[in-house]
């Protein structure tokens, strides 16, 4: 058992245009989430698991109940959902494009060429020391 699997005797106790979301919150606890663009609607999932090779996890059922509540805080509507309300979602598979990103080989190759200069580099002479003067004796 994963979630919070509402218990429907409890859920009765929620009146639509009476029940407020304290009343929603001290009957079935927190919501499990809240919709993406609308605090309003209130998610509760509860779903049965059972593992699998692997340590996996196989659903065994699911069932939402949803919430939805007006701007003053009262509860609207109760829905009951399972896995039989759901609907196949199919992934688009397209990559999105960024600006700067489709440089050339030659381009990768020699993007670097200038950039850093000899006093940088490990053994290079500049301020920082280098290699010895040849010219300097004992």
């Amino acid at each position: 058992m994963r979630g919070n699997r509402v218990d429907l005797d409890v859920l009765k106790e929620l009146i639509p245009g009476t029940s407020s979301r304290a009343d929603a919150t001290a009957l079935l606890g927190s919501p499990t989430a809240k919709a993406t663009f609308d605090d309003n609607i209130w998610l509760y999932i509860g779903e049965v698991t059972q593992s699998r090779i692997g340590r996996t996890q196989a659903e065994i059922s699911q069932d939402v109940i949803v919430l939805a509540f007006d701007d003053k805080g009262v509860l609207q509507s109760i829905k009951h959902v399972n896995q039989d309300d759901s609907v196949p979602v199919s992934m688009v598979s397209r990559a999105t494009p960024s600006p700067g990103s489709e440089a050339s080989f030659m381009q990768q190759l020699f993007g670097n060429v200038g950039r850093f200069s000899a006093a940088s580099m490990p053994g290079g002479s500049g301020p920082s020391g280098g290699a010895p003067n040849a010219g300097s004796g004992p």
